[in-house]
């Protein structure tokens, strides 16, 4: 090495290089630079456009449901599933409202975004109570068609939570005909309740609890219609006079589980997915699997990432200096 070369290695500018503190500093630099006249950046990200229906009937006062320990019923579930869900779905997202009884949805609000009217949203899924029905009767058949009518009319797809038990009975023909074009609406079916029959809760006028449905509390049978195929072999049974036997019927209807092949059915009819509401927790990744991505267009501002990192790097620059002198430099050549 020449007299030359091991002068320049010993100037002090080419020490400073070599310097910890010196590089930390002069990355800080750069990024505060960097953070001064970077701009926003486009991002485009997936998210859902969504009409939650939610059924709001008698048996979704079922208490089947087991949440911190407590008793809990299936309305109180999916509603803590939807609040969940919103809190999940990324920004840009739309939230339409509607409550099921009787047979058609009730359009609570038109879809709203999820983060900048979050506080409203979750107020409402909160405040769904069991009250707010109309009537006692559940169609969710026909609750369904119309649901999907206004899904399609709102531009979303659909999320419709039942625990699918029709009052009345459907009658011996089966499902209703589906008028709409199935798959033409996205969305998926959440089944909700336990698989093994419980007691329904009976409430009086007031609302209190007053016991449960008894088998003559509800109807067991729908009889309008063609009778069933084993009509002729019931009691008293008469083809003009009596062509559903002359006995009451008997049956479970006043008790209640999750109709899962039923609900089955219907997705199998109107091309909806569906999926077992198993808990508070994972009703979001089950309806983004059957949903419409949606592209969201959106920026992202590095700034705030460049400034802290350029903060944090003077910060240990400055801690640094109380170190000892060996951890500062790198071993000389």
């Amino acid at each position: 090495m020449t007299p030359a070369t091991r002068a320049l290695r010993h100037l002090p500018f080419r020490r400073n290089l070599r310097d910890r503190r010196f590089q930390a500093l002069a990355a800080a630099l750069v990024l505060t630079l960097a953070a001064l006249f970077a701009g926003p950046l486009p991002l485009t990200r997936s998210g859902v456009a969504v009409l939650a229906v939610v059924d709001i009937t008698g048996s979704m006062n079922v208490r089947d449901y087991t949440l911190d320990g407590k008793p809990t019923s299936r309305l109180e579930i999916a509603k803590a599933a939807l609040r969940r869900m919103v809190a999940e779905l990324p920004c840009g997202s739309r939230v339409a409202l509607a409550l099921f009884t009787e047979r058609r949805p009730f359009l609570l609000f038109t879809p709203i975004e999820v983060c900048a009217d979050f506080a409203p949203l979750d107020g409402a899924l909160a405040g769904i109570d069991w009250r707010m029905a109309w009537e006692g009767d559940s169609r969710v058949a026909a609750g369904l068609h119309r649901a999907i009518q206004m899904a399609g009319e709102l531009d979303t797809d659909l999320l419709f939570v039942t625990d699918g038990q029709e009052t009345p009975p459907l009658p011996s023909t089966g499902l209703p005909p589906f008028d709409g074009k199935p798959g033409a609406v996205r969305g998926l079916i959440a089944g909700a309740g336990a698989y093994g029959l419980s007691p329904i809760p009976k409430y009086n006028d007031r609302g209190r609890e007053a016991g449960f449905y008894g088998e003559t509390d509800v109807q067991q049978e729908n009889r309008f219609g063609p009778p069933p195929a084993d009509a002729e072999s019931r009691e008293g049974y008469n083809p003009r006079n009596a062509p559903f036997g002359a006995s009451a019927a008997k049956g479970t209807e006043h008790l209640s589980s999750v109709r899962e092949p039923h609900l089955k059915a219907l997705a199998a009819q109107t091309g909806l997915a569906y999926a077992h509401l198993d808990g508070p927790d994972g009703l979001a990744p089950a309806f983004t699997a059957a949903a419409t991505p949606r592209p969201l267009p959106g920026r992202i501002d590095p700034r705030p990432l460049l400034g802290g990192l350029a903060l944090a790097l003077a910060l240990a620059a400055f801690l640094a200096g109380l170190l000892p002198a060996r951890f500062l430099q790198t071993t000389r050549m």
